[in-house]
């Protein structure tokens, strides 16, 4: 599975441009100059001004070479995710993808607000082997009698409260998981499956790989919606939850494709 940049954001005026730079550093917790003007191919010192201007927003906080996020102390103290929005929507997604995990099996929650919803669901679960990437879920089954919590190693990701990185990626491929419960920025019939960043396509590709059947969970608000970096097409997936704010071309759409839709109400 070939990692991509979408290229429609190269040469991206200003004000779009600081959006995904924001974007990446919510996801990253931090960025580096060097790699946000070779991602977005513009010079260093246009990154600095975008910088400069997300700092004044007070977004940002800069230091030499790059920028890190301003709420990232106070987000990893409360064990809080960067991303809260559509809660309730995500909370209804948690509801039906959890009704589909039976006692007993073996699957993996990638990290996000999504999943995590799933996780505070499966609690009343029995004899589930669980590996994930993000702390937060970690805590909240690893107390479960009779769970099994598994997780790799790699670098911390403050914003998702995950684990990264190439000691990640390893793990995984050593790993066989009945369901993936996966996570994602924005969903698209042409763009396929996209993220803010490049660091984690990798760990997610083998994700996909150790798992029998994939499950794409996301809230109406990313279809048709496209990130900086592509994953891969729709086909990486069986199933989509979703919630019923997608529309019904948007959901006849994706069966067409293949998918098979569940629409959480």
């Amino acid at each position: 599975m070939a990692q991509e940049r979408d290229t429609s954001y190269v040469g991206l005026l200003s004000e779009p441009r600081r959006r995904r730079i924001l974007d990446w550093i919510q996801e990253e917790g931090a960025a580096r100059v060097r790699d946000l003007a070779q991602a977005f191919q513009v010079s260093e010192a246009t990154i600095r001004q975008d910088l400069e201007r997300l700092e004044t927003e007070g977004h940002i906080t800069r230091e030499h070479g790059g920028a890190f996020l301003n709420s990232v102390p106070a987000q990893v103290h409360a064990m809080a995710l960067q991303h809260q929005d559509n809660m309730e929507k995500k909370r209804k997604i948690g509801a039906l993808a959890a009704s589909l995990v039976p006692d007993g099996e073996t699957l993996i929650l990638d990290a996000g607000s999504t999943t995590s919803e799933i996780a505070a669901r499966l609690t009343a679960k029995r004899d589930l082997t669980v590996i994930t990437n993000a702390l937060n879920i970690a805590l909240t089954l690893g107390a479960v009698p009779g769970f099994a919590v598994h997780m790799p190693g790699g670098q911390f990701k403050a914003p998702t409260l995950s684990l990264s990185g190439d000691k990640a990626v390893d793990y995984f491929r050593n790993i066989f998981a009945a369901k993936l419960f996966l996570a994602t920025a924005g969903v698209a019939l042409d763009a396929g499956l996209t993220y803010p960043s490049f660091a984690d396509l990798q760990l997610k590709e083998a994700m996909i790989k150790a798992a029998a059947h994939v499950i794409l969970v996301a809230d109406s608000s990313k279809i048709n919606k496209s990130s900086f970096t592509r994953l891969g097409a729709l086909e990486v997936i069986q199933t989509f939850i979703t919630d019923d704010g997608i529309s019904d071309a948007d959901a006849q759409a994706f069966e067409r494709r293949g998918v098979k839709l569940l629409v959480a109400r």
